[in-house]
């Protein structure tokens, strides 16, 4: 194996394993709040699950980035690519938004979708407000997929 190709490797794996570290942190956080509320009134479960569930995306994300980076270095097609180590350090910077910011914004979305729950379990009525907060910390996660998705594919292997 060519060190261009550890490279775009590492690449993949640090999307996939700081943003599924991201969001396993922030679903925990959202899990032990939402915990709470539903050992006091169990009908609302949903709407708290809703909230707890928010800050998996992050981890979504890296898993398909990850996913894009093996498919264009040809390790999921079967053909593994000779690829330059400048070219695998390309491929591993384009991977890094999604890591990095998955990491981070999957911590804070728990911490916020955590509060969100403490909405619900005093105003449930107050549902779609409630998850705005949370939706606001996703957006920063969806730019960064975005720049992860377009540079990946960008870079000529």
């Amino acid at each position: 194996m060519s060190m261009g190709v550890f490279f775009a490797l590492a690449g993949a794996a640090a999307a996939v394993l700081l943003a599924g570290a991201g969001s396993s942190i922030g679903v925990g956080i959202a899990g032990q709040a939402a915990s709470g509320v539903v050992s006091q009134d169990p009908d609302k479960f949903a709407k708290v699950l809703i909230m707890e569930l928010l800050p998996g995306t992050q981890g979504i994300y890296g898993l398909l980035v990850g996913f894009i980076t093996l498919s264009q270095i040809g390790l999921l097609g079967g053909g593994l690519a000779d690829i330059s180590p400048v070219t695998g350090l390309m491929i591993l910077a384009a991977c890094l938004p999604i890591g990095v910011v998955g990491l981070i914004s999957g911590m804070h979305q728990g911490k916020t979708s955590a509060a969100a729950i403490g909405i619900i379990a005093k105003k449930p009525e107050q549902f779609g407000k409630a998850m705005l907060f949370p939706a606001m910390v996703e957006t920063y996660a969806i730019l960064a997929l975005l720049i992860s998705i377009l540079a990946v594919t960008a870079i000529q292997v």
